[in-house]
């Protein structure tokens, strides 16, 4: 099980949701299951609207490729340089900033965040998280 804690200035409050590590869900459709209202057009890597930044938690980081599509993407969005490239690709070491509907969750702890939508009204942001089981 990996705790996935979402924060983003369209929410009340962080959520954490628990995921199941290996479904092969993408962070997107956890997040469209618990209602997080993580902005997103194509669904596919070809769009970029669904950018998030990840933070691991966990102790130890596990592989996380990424799709061609998404390095595309991230490339022309000025959110990963060449040098993240390499890391990710020879290192296994993920970039900051995902796709969420590329990004496949695995047994880590991760803090999600998100701008969302730039044409909903800012709510006022309270600490703390709530949990969704």
């Amino acid at each position: 099980m990996a705790n996935v804690t979402f924060s983003s200035p369209s929410i009340t409050r962080d959520v954490t949701v628990y995921a199941v590590a290996g479904d092969r869900g993408t962070l997107l459709a956890l997040a469209k299951d618990n209602k997080i209202p993580i902005p997103f057009d194509c669904q596919d890597g070809e769009c970029g609207s669904c950018l998030v930044e990840v933070t691991v938690l966990s102790k130890a980081t596990h592989a996380i490729s990424l799709t061609e599509k998404e390095k595309e993407m991230l490339k022309q969005l000025g959110k990963i340089s060449k040098a993240e490239v390499k890391e990710a690709e020879v290192n296994d070491l993920p970039p900051h900033f995902r796709l969420a509907c590329q990004y496949i969750i695995r047994d880590e702890d991760i803090l999600v965040k998100f701008a969302g939508d730039e044409t909903l009204p800012v709510q006022q942001r309270k600490s703390g998280a709530r949990t969704i089981g």
